[in-house]
């Protein structure tokens, strides 16, 4: 496994990062704990999370089972680098309360102390706000999130979703209150979504945050679709589905398919190691169901893009152009 810094920080990452959201919904406890332990003897060291995995009636379902994975210890939790979100309501049996969601300092404190709960452990290291929050004082945000880092309760603050104007105004923010700032940001990118290269991921840049893509295969666009449709493997569904509705989309993936037919790459692996050769990326999330598909973005972290190959990519998938040239004169 390869190790960066994550944006500014002195803290050392892998260049992929294990998501968890299908930990529950899709895939049990046991088969979630093996494909933990898998990726820790790669060598994977960064874990992603948020308190509503789980969704629904089992928000927080996700946690728990990262936490009884971390129970059975072997320096487990030493190991990683723990991050989770807050921002979605939490509120339980079906009851929406005010201040169980969103980013007071209220519901920061409160959810904090829930996840650490869920996680079994007296700490996380990356908390990120899941959302911006247009109704709380950026001010009021860095309070409650230099209570919990002078606690000990959390390490890092980063953002998840958020544009590149926020980044600028809630860095700006915690200068002039003398806090760290964000160290990090989560967001859709990948080679058919590229709409952060215009100004999110260059805020990321200017302000020393890691950027930390998620969705990168695009809901599964970008690992192979057809041709699994074509083998009747597999097929599309959800957003994929919708997307290939669309001629044009559909002709691209199939060059884009096509073009890695002829290099002898698989598309999946492919499409993570093109987000490994982006400036200011930290590492892709990857959010494998089963150990297999782990196995499979593992050989992404050695794969090695010719400029050729990489050139060939941007003509399919071309991105924006860097803000405000994408769209003025």
């Amino acid at each position: 496994m390869k190790y960066t810094q994550l944006g500014r920080t002195g803290l050392k990452v892998s260049r992929l990062v294990l998501g968890t959201m299908n930990f529950g919904p899709q895939t049990d406890e046991a088969t979630s704990h093996g494909i933990m332990d898998s990726a820790l003897d790669a060598g994977i060291n960064f874990f992603d999370t948020a308190n509503v995995y789980g969704w629904g009636e089992n928000k927080g379902r996700t946690e728990e089972i990262i936490g009884s994975w971390f129970a059975k210890g072997e320096g487990r939790r030493d190991k990683v680098v723990l991050a989770t979100k807050v921002y979605g309501n939490m509120g339980t049996d079906g009851e929406v309360w005010p201040n169980h969601d969103r980013l007071s300092a209220l519901n920061i404190r409160r959810a904090v102390d829930a996840s650490l709960k869920r996680l079994q452990t007296d700490h996380i290291d990356l908390y990120q706000f899941h959302h911006i929050d247009r109704r709380t004082p950026v001010e009021e945000i860095w309070q409650a999130i230099d209570v919990l880092i002078q606690q000990g309760k959390i390490l890092y603050a980063g953002s998840s979703n958020f544009p590149g104007w926020k980044i600028a105004q809630t860095n700006e923010t915690a200068r002039r209150l003398g806090s760290l700032g964000l160290v990090s940001e989560q967001c859709l990118y990948n080679l058919a979504e590229r709409r952060a290269e215009m100004e999110v991921i260059p805020a990321a840049q200017e302000y020393g945050l890691g950027v930390i893509p998620w969705s990168p295969l695009h809901g599964g666009l970008l690992g192979g679709v057809l041709k699994k449709e074509n083998e009747g493997s597999r097929r599309a569904t959800g957003r994929s589905a919708d997307a290939l509705a669309n001629t044009a989309v559909r002709e691209k993936v199939q060059a884009y398919e096509d073009l890695l037919d002829k290099n002898g790459l698989e598309p999946g692996e492919a499409a993570l190691a093109w987000l490994l050769t982006r400036p200011g990326v930290t590492g892709p999330i990857v959010g494998p169901r089963t150990a297999e598909q782990l196995e499979s973005a593992l050989r992404a972290v050695e794969l090695e893009l010719s400029e050729e190959l990489l050139t060939e990519l941007d003509g399919i998938f071309p991105g924006p152009g860097p803000s405000p040239e994408a769209f003025a004169w």
